[in-house]
């Protein structure tokens, strides 16, 4: 059937579609203007040249769609799916020079986000049916992060805060404006919303101490040592969500869910994946 699901991707990819467009094409396709005709009309098969975990769709099937609105695109598979090498991702169909403007912003999309998706079901299977939580970070390219997050959700994983705004992390420079963990927490408690938890990071034991002693929700393990990271779980007694970050590699998830944490956070699921390699094969009907 036609692929027509407009729910999964954040409402502003239209505008990156739009940024990608004038970047790419800017006043038209110089090359395609001088071969074709509008009654040509041609079929494209986006392929996977690797394994890979497909996420992006909708982003591929609106980028075609704001080209020409007559392009039909039929998803093969589903955001999330696990493929094989020569596996066919999706069939486009219609204007042969629509469908040659937009097929590397379409797989420039694709790419992209199915490679953050790859690289954290990668990361996700390293630890199996582990009780803790793998979430991503805020380093992500900006204007993306939200697809970027979307990607992470489609491998596996979940989403820390998006932003500023939706979640309370109160770091060291935060401890160093405010003079000490107790106060960051009791002024952040007055002015923010009862409804959200108060995370703190600490690189020390003392300040695991003071952020449980001051009342925070969730204390994230910064950069710390093995045997600081098992001292402070002890410590933390389920007093607290314990998170880790900092250092984080595929082969230290397991051994760092063995010690009791209950939340691991890794800039990497996005920010070191790389794009995956598919292809668009076109031909004129």
């Amino acid at each position: 059937m036609e692929y027509q699901d407009t729910s999964l991707l954040p409402y502003h990819l239209d505008q990156l579609i739009e940024l990608a467009i004038i970047e790419d094409i800017g006043p038209g396709d110089i090359t395609t203007a001088a071969l074709s005709k509008k009654t040509l009309k041609g079929e494209g098969a986006i392929i996977a040249k690797e394994p890979m975990v497909i996420a992006g769709l909708e982003a591929a099937y609106r980028v075609f769609l704001r080209i020409d609105q007559e392009i039909s695109f039929m998803a093969m598979c589903s955001d999330g799916e696990e493929l094989s090498e020569g596996d066919e991702i999706a069939k486009v169909s219609g204007d042969f020079s629509a469908l040659l403007t937009g097929e590397r912003i379409a797989l420039n999309f694709l790419q992209h986000l199915s490679g953050i998706a790859t690289n954290v079901r990668a990361y996700v299977n390293e630890l199996s049916d582990k009780p803790v939580r793998l979430v991503d970070t805020r380093k992500t390219i900006p204007g993306w992060r939200a697809l970027e997050k979307y990607a992470v959700r489609m491998g596996g994983a979940k989403n820390h805060r998006i932003g500023l705004y939706d979640g309370i992390l109160i770091k060291d420079n935060h401890i160093a404006a405010f003079g000490d963990i107790r106060t960051a927490i009791e002024k952040t408690r007055q002015t923010a919303s009862h409804l959200l938890k108060i995370e703190v990071e600490v690189s020390t034991l003392a300040q695991v101490k003071e952020a449980l002693a001051a009342g925070a929700d969730v204390i994230m393990l910064d950069n710390m040592s093995d045997m600081d990271i098992q001292k402070a779980v002890t410590e933390i007694n389920k007093k607290a969500l314990v998170e880790v970050s900092g250092q984080v590699t595929r082969s230290t998830l397991g051994k760092l869910a063995d010690m009791g944490v209950d939340i691991i956070s890794v800039g990497a699921l996005i920010h070191s994946a790389r794009f995956v390699d598919l292809s668009m094969r076109i031909s004129l009907l």
